[in-house]
């Protein structure tokens, strides 16, 4: 199953974020989102990338779903899996292969973003 989990952006530096997971900060790339995100945004995250960012009007509600799986029983698998993404290990994936400096980062493309979550297996 795949699993996207939401969090709040709290600094944006080239094609990376700084993302709070209810107080797990985690580093997230910025290649396959679907709109351009700044500090305050939310967005949705899986395996280290983020897939979209959340629309401002669907934030408590999203917000709320997730803290339901987190408050629910720890042995139900859903939130297993909401927790297991939230304190998974490592930040950005390491195969990522990103330049050390920001400014040498060449955007991805729709073509790049379309074949992720086609690997994925996101239909958006």
């Amino acid at each position: 199953m795949c699993l996207g989990v939401p969090g709040e952006v709290t600094d944006v530096h080239g094609l990376r974020a700084t993302v709070d997971f209810w107080g797990v900060e985690k580093e997230v790339r910025l290649d396959t989102v679907d709109a351009p995100v700044e500090p305050g945004d939310y967005i949705l995250n899986h395996v280290g990338f983020a897939l979209r960012r959340i629309p401002e009007d669907e934030i408590d509600e999203t917000m709320a779903l997730y803290e339901s799986f987190m408050d629910g029983d720890p042995d139900d698998m859903l939130t297993e899996d909401v927790m297991d993404e939230i304190e998974a290990g490592g930040s950005i994936p390491a195969e990522a292969g990103l330049p050390s400096d920001p400014s040498d980062e060449e955007p991805a493309d729709a073509d790049d973003a379309e074949d992720l979550l086609e690997e994925l297996d996101i239909d958006v």
